[in-house]
């Protein structure tokens, strides 16, 4: 999975622009009079997965002999390609996506199409990523892969400290017990944390506390500065001042990959960094807090595959958008992406593989929760402001009280 869902939609006041001048386009498909349908399909990788990306693509085109798919690459440029594409009305007819908070203007949802193949065909997808694909009660993109957030450990230095290893049935308390003992008995630290975390990763240990910062109506106050917050929030500092964990520049990849950090929780993104280090590590489920009356739950990291609002080809698109997320393609991208469907994960033993199963389970507890960038209209300046004070919050150079700053956050 090459783009991450974050939580800075730095592009949402753009796009919504853009979409905002746009006419009406057709919405039934057309086909040429001769020859077969076009449709034009961008993606965001690069290089390797590129180049295996169109191999699908020519399986596709080879098994329709009234369709035809043309790829198109756009890199690191995807953002601002799909963007200006909308705005002109020359969008892509079925594309990759994952901001759908700032694009779903320019998008067509997809309920239609879905109730049409059956409910087994939507219960078949993992239930906690359809959100993550919608806004407001509408879908637009199925959903093609993920990541959920899990503990990583180096096994090696938790040998050299005398320190078992962690347990999906770990809380809080157990790692900072760990962690103080591993940075008593090695050079290293016990945990790594980002002092300016993304404010869209962090939600998820508010909700494993039973907290958020909002509330449905998107309202701030009483749900970021709440005690339950706060509790999150003192937690990770009193680790910090303590010093047997460390907020580091970043999400904490360079102290794990250096073994300068025992632990850190992340996505799956530099799992292949790690095997070809060589380094010795296992992954588990995030800690749960100990009075919580529920497991620890994970933010999700998704990418879907998405239809323009303004294809003319919309029965063909659609017929594309099924093959890319339908079980020979998810088995295809096994490595790359974390398959979304229940069938893959159970025909190819995924939950037996150590190194995928902790990210299903937390995939599996984190049905339910709606990230605050889904909710919040100006999210791209609210983010902004709130990595700003969590940083004073876990900077070593400032570390201030955290209710403070957490009520003046709110008060912004």
């Amino acid at each position: 999975m090459k783009k991450r869902l974050v939580g800075g939609l730095v592009l949402a006041l753009a796009v919504s622009s853009l979409l905002g001048g746009c006419g009406e386009k057709a919405t039934t498909s057309e086909k040429p009079e001769t020859g077969k349908t076009k449709i034009r399909f961008a993606t965001w990788d690069t290089a390797g997965d590129v180049d295996k990306q169109q191999a699908m693509v020519d399986k596709f085109n080879a098994e329709h002999d009234d369709i035809e798919v043309t790829m198109e690459a756009y890199g690191q440029d995807f953002d601002t390609k799909i963007s200006a594409g909308m705005g002109s009305g020359d969008a892509p007819d079925v594309m990759y996506m994952w901001n759908y908070p700032a694009y779903h203007e320019g998008l067509e949802p997809l309920d239609s199409y879905i109730e049409k193949e059956g409910q087994e065909y939507k219960d078949n997808i993992y239930e906690a990523l359809w959100p993550y694909n919608s806004i407001d009660g509408a879908t637009y993109g199925i959903p093609v892969g993920f990541t959920t957030h899990v503990l990583f450990y180096n096994k090696d230095l938790f040998a050299q400290a005398g320190v078992e290893e962690p347990t999906a049935d770990w809380t809080w308390d157990d790692l900072r017990e760990a962690a103080k003992i591993i940075a008593d008995n090695t050079d290293a630290k016990g945990l790594a944390f980002s002092m300016k975390p993304d404010p869209y990763d962090f939600e998820m240990f508010l909700w494993s506390n039973g907290a958020a910062y909002c509330d449905a109506e998107g309202k701030l106050e009483g749900n970021l500065n709440s005690e339950k917050s706060k509790e999150v929030f003192q937690m990770f500092q009193d680790m910090e001042k303590e010093g047997y964990a460390v907020a580091t520049e970043k999400s904490g990849t360079d102290e794990f990959r250096s073994q300068q950090a025992a632990m850190y929780i992340y996505g799956a993104w530099s799992i292949n960094d790690f095997k070809a280090d060589g380094l010795n590590f296992g992954l588990v489920d995030i800690p749960a807090f100990k009075d919580a009356d529920h497991d620890s739950v994970s933010i999700l990291s998704t990418s879907g595959i998405a239809m323009s609002k303004d294809s003319k080809n919309k029965d063909a698109a659609w017929e594309f958008v099924k093959f890319w997320t339908g079980e020979w393609a998810s088995k295809e991208r096994i490595g790359s992406e974390m398959p979304a469907l229940y069938n893959v994960v159970e025909s190819e033993k995924i939950m037996e593989n150590p190194e995928f199963a902790p990210f299903y389970t937390m995939l599996e507890q984190s049905a339910g929760y709606t990230p605050t960038s889904f909710i919040i209209d100006n999210w791209s300046e609210v983010s902004e402001s709130l990595a700003l004070s969590f940083e004073q919050v876990f900077n070593p150079s400032s570390l201030q009280d955290v209710g403070p700053v957490l009520d003046e956050a709110v008060a912004e």
